[in-house]
This record gives C-alpha cells, structure tokens and sequence, in this order.
C-alpha cells in the first residue's frame, strides 16, 4: 500500500522540503521535491540502477533522523535488572567510558548535567583514566537515560570495555595529533605572508599587495579554525546547550572574534587583521591539550597494565595426566579444578595451584615488588601474574572472574571515582571565573569603544585569550593523578579520592599490631642452652623432629634452622597441644611446653611458666637432661621503627591498638617508642577508641588487617589495609596495600605532603597568572598572540609541575 505523501514532504524521507530548495528528483517521469541533497543522491541512485517500484511499492518514508534518539539501540537494551548495574534493591552503579574528553573542564560539564538528572545519586568523572563512575535510583533512572545525558551534551559514553577503551583512546589521541600538525602548519604558513606588513612599517608595502597577503592568510587560516579548533567550538556549543559557562566558551569566543574581525577587515579593506594571532593561539592551545592528553595518559598508564593484565584465553588440558594435549579456551568459561598450561612469558587466567613444575613468577602488577618469586608444586599463584621462567601445569582453584586480579579490578573501578574537596573548590572557582571573564571582557570592550575605539577589538580578544580556567581546573586532577600513578607501580591502591588530602591533615596515626606493625607469624626470636649441647646442634635436632609439620612455631624452627644440615627423625610422634616425641641418630627427643618435655628430661629448671617478654617458650630435651629452650614471638616488620618515628617527626599522635594480650602490646609499643597502647581491645572497642579520638576533633589514620579490623577501617577518617590474596575483595580500606609492606604507609605519607605541596604551588601559579595577565591584557600591555603564549604556557607549567609527582 502506498504512504500518503504530502505534497511539501520530501518525496524520500518525509521531512518538510526548505523554501527556495532546488533538490529534485525525476521518478516516473515526474520531479519529486528532496529536502536536501543526501536525499537527492539517495533517491537518484535508486532510479539510476532500475529500481524506481521502490517508490511505487513502499508503505512507508524512509529513515530519517527526525526521531533519532540521542542513544544507540544496543544500549537501550541495557536496564537496572542487568546484574552489572545492580548494587542494592534501591540503587544501581556502572562504571562507563567517555568519548570526547578534552580537558578538565569536559569533566565538570559531564558532571554538572548528570547531577540535574532525576534519581541521579552521584556522579564522577576521573580526568586521568576517562572513565564515569554513576550512582542512580532504580525507581527513577534507567542505564539509557544516564547515556542520553551524557550525550546531550556532546559526549560518548557506554558500559566500560578495556579493549574499546583502549582503541578509543588511541584513536582520540592520533585525532589531536592531526588537528596539532593542521594549526602548527597554518601558523607557519599565515606567518610567511604577516611578516612583509609587521616589517614594512614605514609605509613601503603596497596596498594591492597588502590585500593579497591579507586574502591568502584567510585562506590558510580557514584549516586551522574549520578542523584544529574544533575541539573549543565543540567544547562550547555543549556548554550553552547545557545552560552552562564552561571553559571552552571563552577560548571559542577569542578564536572567533580574532576571525571574524579579521574577515570584516579583509572584505573592508580597513582595520587590522589577527590571523596570526589566530592560528598561533589555536596551535599553542592544542599543544597544551596534547601535553595534558599525554600527562593523563601516563597517569592512567599503571591502571590500564591492570585492565589488560588478565589473559583473554588459557590452554586447557582436558585429559591430564593421561594426555597433555592442550586446546585454546576463554578464560571466562574455566571452572574450579580445569588443568591449565601456563607457557613462560604467558599470564596466569586464574587463582591456581602448581602440580607440575616450578617457576619464578613476575608479581609485579599486583604487589608493586619487581623481584621475580620462586613458585613450585604445590604452592598457590594468583590469577594475573606473569610466569617468567618455565612451564607450568596448573589447576584451577576460582574462576577468572573471581582471581585475585579480578577483585583487584573491582577495587579500581572504585579508585578515583570521586574528588577531594580541594578539588571541588577549584572547578567551583573555574565555573564562575568563566562567568566574570565574560562579563570583564564585555566592560573591557565598551571601555576602549570610548576611549580609543582602535583598540577595542584587540583588546577584548586579548582578555578572553589570556584567560587560563584550565590552570584551575588542571592544577588538583593532574597531581593527583599523577601521585595515584607513582604509588600504585609501588603497591599502594588509593580507592578513595580523599585519602592523600586526609592523611595529609591526619592527627592520629593508629596502627593494628598483628599483621601490620609485626609480620603476622611466629620466628625465632633467641635460643638460650639449658645443658652442654650447642646451639647448632640443638636447632638442628629441633629442624628434624619439626620437619613434618605445619604449625606456625614449626614453620618458625625450619625458617630459623635453614641454613643447618638436616637429619632425620624417626618414630615421631605427636601430641596434640604439648608436641612432639622422635629419635635422632638412635638418640630420644621430645620438643614442646615445660611439662611436655618434663616428662623425660626430670624436674624444669627455674620459672619456664611464662615465656619472656611475651615470647612463647619451646623446650628440647633427652632422657634425664634439658638441652635448650627456643623462645618464640611475632617479629616486627623490618620497616616498623622507620615508618613510626617518621610520623612521630611530622608532628603526629601514634597510637597503638591490638586484640593481643596487654603485656605483649606494651612490649611492642615500648620497642617501638609508640607512649600511647592498648592491648586486648575487641573490634567494636577499636572503633570506639577511633570515634572518641575523632569526637576531641582529631583527624585519625588507621593502618590494619582489611579482614577483622573492617569496622575501625570504616570509621576512621582514612584507612589502610595490608592486602593479600582474596582479602582484596573484601577490604573496606580507603586504600589498599597491594605489597604488604608497611613501609607503603611511609610512601604516600611522603607522597601526600608533595601532592598538596604541588597542589598548592599549581593553584597559586594559576590565580597569580590570572591576577597578572587578565589585567595587563585590559590595559592594552598584551597583544592578542603574546595573550595566547601566555595562556598555553600557563596551562604547560600546571601540568609539568603536576608530573613531578610521577616519579618514584
């Protein structure tokens, strides 16, 4: 059947056909009106290869875009009952990418327009990674409303995918690239033909020939302004269209008056023309934006080795032991128990444990430590390490999308998701400095219209030109970013966007004593003789009857003995909660607590009740003789003194909290010189004793476990947690260990006074520029290409200052 046309319709698509249009095309001998000229080449293909019964036939227009809607069809499939989003029964989450980034001012504009979105419940966008992390309410908001936002405001955005991510990123990067090379060979070439009219001052140059030059400039400006400074338009158009004064807006504004005043010129034949200011200020604003594109890609680089460290596919043995044939199989679909085979130099899909092989593991994604480690049969290697040395035959203990790594993911997509207060208050300056630049530049202009109206023009340009919001909004992101990147090659996951500013500020530093200031294990703390045979000997025979068994105090006697020559224990026996009983070269031991050994060795000599200091005692002894007594405790870690007296250098309050017994936690407190302790605390004390601090007005850093200390970590005002293994999921921590090591909380302690010190220098470099420029340039001091110099390069310093930061 056919569609009932109007007769003022396009004949094509249906769109009303513009007064005075002369598209047309003959169907059936009879010329059929076309909108426009996509439909004219559209409808005239059709009739060129013999097809004209389309229109005969059809039922309905062709596809036109009068009900486009902003977001693709696939992505309105996505709903809050997908289980990516899902978060709880009253809200969902998503972490999505972002086409179209320019700047940090994209970021405010992102955020502005989804915060204005019904049941929209927070929303942040990271500058250095590109990607928006969104809160919203299931009753309120669907996935496909949040994408229509985005993309109202001139913007891409979709669930995130490293693999597109990475693409797109590229790509974006080799599109600036161009735009940099167009404005830097229109600069060049507009400068050829500036400079005869900046020499000629003395009258020489001829008029004609003057016009030319002014003619052929605007033809080589037009490359610069219709490609390379798109990016500015682009970035404006989307701030008015969201009621909104963003950054862009003032660039856009100079370019264009510097033009189109240059093209009023040019027709005119009088006034001066800008075309070198133009261009100039365009390439130099690219550079700095490629400068910034490079910074936040390097900031980013660390979290993007993770979003690509899991291995797509794994080489499943289906038939072992019985067939080591392998077949290719997605990562995704392992299950717990498959066979894998792990080549050198290939990453491991998953959580598994060896049982074939040994090999020296690269770790260094997940812990920060360079060092390879040593891995053989029947230890356990987390999913995203790199196998270095050789081949490994593994089984699988979780899924690929429950390994290590995986969790570890899952924290990033947490990590930078929001933003310091210092950093709120500079994109709060940035959007009403936009505002009064504008309104400064309008008074600027009347002003000189009265006094010397010659000069008007150049000098508003020159204000809206000199002009650097950037620098405000570039100078916290960027350091941060770049601080997050250092520490995290050094082990140290910040998940929360405070946590520098915080432990900065931070009062009371309040240390976990198991796990987190000593090692979390028993080792061999001091061997004391109880008869006439040597230490040596005795640690030996201790060696052999503990060769065996995997109790912590054993494990700490075989650490202890291992550089001793082993021997062999025979007819061992054990008793559960005393020890063990074995001969040695014919010779009967028995290793274990006082009464134990007692038994055989006679009556104990001296007080062996208790052990010293809160050590544990482990007595060796033969037929009618005590030979030794070991004494064992948990070691403090290595780094502990250091990491205590720096914070006790910095002025701050540390504090010491334990579940251990009060004696022991003394004993570490004295060692440490830490004068405020407390032993034997619950957690729900830990976290009164934090809140009471933080009731007195104390800022408090807590340094734990992430497992039994997840309340305290919660309340304190910012966290640490030792990670490892499978704690990473469930870490309630502002920030995570990756390496275990304590001298981590040193690192970003130290990184964190930079990060505000560089904070700091950036914002009061960009408001003393401001301050300097804006004025200088109102009183006709700066010409407008001198305007553009000076606000690239305070654009440059900001960022050069903030990738100090970068360095470890």
């Amino acid at each position: 059947m056919n569609a009932v046309l109007q007769p003022s319709a396009c004949f094509h698509c249906g769109l009303p056909v513009p007064s005075g249009s002369s598209w047309n095309v003959t169907i059936d001998d009879v010329p059929r009106a076309m909108c426009c000229p996509g439909c004219e080449a559209v409808a005239q293909t059709i009739v060129d290869i013999g097809q004209s019964a389309y229109y005969r036939d059809r039922d309905e227009y062709a596809v036109n875009a009068a009900d486009a809607t902003m977001v693709p069809p696939e992505l309105r499939l996505y709903s809050n009952d997908d289980a990516q989003f899902a978060r709880d029964a009253s809200s969902c989450e998503a972490t999505l990418s972002v086409e179209g980034i320019r700047c940090a001012a994209c970021v405010w504009l992102i955020e502005r327009q989804l915060t204005r979105l019904p049941g929209v419940q927070a929303a942040s966008l990271n500058v250095a990674t590109e990607r928006l992390y969104v809160r919203w309410s299931r009753a309120e908001c669907e996935p496909g409303d949040i994408l229509q936002a985005v993309r109202q405001v001139g913007y891409t955005a979709y669930p995130y995918d490293a693999v597109r991510h990475g693409e797109r990123l590229q790509k974006a990067s080799k599109t600036l690239g161009r735009q940099l090379f167009v404005a830097g060979l229109s600069m060049m070439q507009v400068m050829m033909y500036v400079a005869p009219a900046y020499l000629a001052e003395d009258g020489t140059l001829d008029d004609n020939m003057a016009s030319l030059m002014r003619w052929a400039s605007l033809l080589l400006t037009l490359p610069a302004i219709c490609y390379s400074a798109m990016p500015f338009f682009q970035g404006a158009w989307a701030s008015l269209r969201a009621r909104t004064l963003g950054m862009d807006v003032p660039v856009a504004l100079g370019i264009l008056a510097a033009f189109f005043g240059s093209v009023v010129a040019t027709f005119t034949g009088r006034g001066e023309v800008y075309y070198d200011s133009a261009t100039m200020f365009i390439f130099l604003l690219l550079c700095s934006r490629y400068f910034e594109l490079q910074a936040r890609r390097k900031a980013a680089s660390a979290l993007e080795l993770l979003q690509h460290a899991l291995p797509a596919s794994a080489s499943l043995m289906a038939g072992f032991p019985d067939h080591r044939a392998t077949t290719l199989v997605p990562a995704g679909s392992l299950t717990v128990g498959d066979i894998i085979l792990v080549k050198p130099g290939e990453a491991i899909a998953a959580d598994s444990v060896i049982v074939e092989g040994s090999s020296a593991l690269d770790l260094s994604l997940l812990t920060g430590e360079s060092a390879a480690q040593r891995r053989k049969m029947g230890e356990q290697v987390p999913g995203g390490a790199i196998n270095a040395s050789a081949a490994l035959i593994l089984r699988v203990l979780k899924p690929a999308r429950e390994s290590t790594l995986s969790d570890l993911l899952k924290l990033i997509e947490r990590a930078g998701s929001g933003k310091p207060q210092i950093a709120q208050w500079a994109d709060k300056v940035a959007a009403w400095f936009v505002l009064g630049l504008l309104l400064f530049a309008i008074a600027v202009f009347a002003f000189w219209s009265w006094h010397d109206p010659a000069q008007a023009w150049p000098v508003a340009i020159a204000v809206l030109v000199v002009s650097c919001p950037c620098a405000l909004s570039l100078a916290t992101p960027t350091a941060l970013a770049a601080a997050t990147d250092s520490l995290l090659r050094r082990g140290v996951l910040i998940v929360q966007p405070h946590v520098l500013e915080t432990l900065h500020r931070a009062t009371h530093i309040v240390f976990d004593k198991t796990g987190t200031l000593t090692l979390g294990r028993p080792v061999l703390r001091q061997i004391e003789g109880l008869g006439s045979m040597g230490e040596d000997a005795c640690l030996q025979v201790a060696a052999a009857l503990e060769a065996g068994s995997a109790h912590p105090l054993a494990q700490a006697i075989l650490a202890a003995a291992k550089e001793q020559p082993r021997t062999h224990a025979e007819q061992l026996q054990e008793v559960q909660g005393q020890g063990l009983e074995g001969s040695v070269d014919g010779v009967r031991y028995r290793l274990g607590n006082a009464a134990f050994v007692a038994a055989i060795a006679g009556p104990p000599l001296g007080d062996t009740a208790v052990g010293m200091q809160g050590m544990t005692p482990l007595y060796l002894g033969t037929q009618g003789r005590w030979l030794t007594r070991f004494l064992l405790s948990d070691a403090l870690r290595p780094e502990a003194r250091e990491v205590v007296a720096y914070f006790h250098r910095r002025g701050k309050q540390v504090v010491l909290l334990s579940g251990d017994q009060e004696a022991l936690t003394q004993s570490v407190a004295t060692e440490l010189g830490i004068n405020t302790a407390c032993g034997e605390c619950l957690p729900d004390e830990k976290l009164d004793f934090v809140q009471q601090l933080q009731a007195t007005g104390a800022v408090v850093a807590m340094v734990g476990d992430g497992i039994n200390d997840a309340a305290v970590l919660s309340g304190a005002d910012v966290s640490f947690a030792m990670g490892s293994g499978a704690a990473l999921a469930q870490a309630h921590a502002d920030t995570v260990l990756l390496s275990s090591q304590l001298v981590s909380v040193l690192d970003t302690a130290k990184t964190a006074a930079r990060s505000m010190r560089i904070i700091r220098e950036n914002l009061a470099w960009a408001t003393l520029y401001n301050l300097t420029a804006i004025p200088a340039a109102a009183l006709g001091f700066l010409n407008p290409w001198l305007s553009g110099v000076g606000m690239a390069a305070s654009s440059a310093v900001v960022i050069a200052n903030a990738l100090r930061l970068r360095k470890v």
